[in-house]
């Protein structure tokens, strides 16, 4: 029987701290809410950012709240070397070590040390839907994206388990692309 599940691409975007926010944004300034995300409780916000790098910027980054315990900015490979950052490829929230950048907002400058990554291909699943799927948290599995232009396994995704998650496969834009992988598309989870 196949297994499959949502592949949806993860753009570049940035999470801040609240002492960010305020550098950013102004004291007392908050996220502003735009739309919900798949994941519940995550948000697309209306503020923007522009992610600086020693070679070139970009500007109109989004933010995605709510506010983090520390700042990273996730981009593709190709985003990091128009950057000209060596952004390594970590899990979200592994931003030790990772690469350093700039952020301006409209009331300030910070810069990050480190935070800058390319987020590794991961699926999200509650501990039932991985209990479906035969998978465990932090396994390593291939994903098979079957289209008539490009047809595409993706091997090494972590399989990321939490209550908190609804199941869904994110990619970043680098990968989509390659992949065809447009509009509302599935994958074939393969253990």
């Amino acid at each position: 029987m196949e297994k499959k599940v949502l592949v949806e691409t993860s753009a570049r975007h940035v999470h801040l701290t609240e002492e960010h926010i305020a550098i950013l944004f102004g004291e007392g300034a908050t996220l502003t809410f735009k739309k919900e995300l798949s994941q519940p409780g995550q948000f697309a916000c209306e503020e923007r950012v522009t992610v600086v790098g020693p070679k070139k910027s970009i500007p109109n980054v989004i933010i995605l709240g709510p506010a983090r315990k520390a700042s990273q900015v996730e981009v593709s490979l190709t985003d990091a070397r128009t950057l000209g950052i060596a952004a390594p490829i970590r899990e979200s929230g592994d931003v030790a070590g990772s690469a350093p950048c700039k952020l301006i907002g409209p009331c300030g400058e910070v810069d990050l040390a480190e935070g800058v990554i390319a987020a590794k291909r991961h699926i999200h699943f509650t501990p039932e839907d991985a209990k479906n799927f035969g998978v465990v948290d932090k396994q390593i599995v291939s994903v098979k994206i079957t289209n008539p232009d490009r047809s595409t396994v993706f091997g090494d995704v972590v399989v990321r388990v939490s209550e908190k998650f609804a199941p869904a496969m994110h990619i970043d834009t680098d990968e989509a692309n390659a992949a065809c992988a447009f509009g509302q598309c599935y994958g074939e989870v393969l253990a």
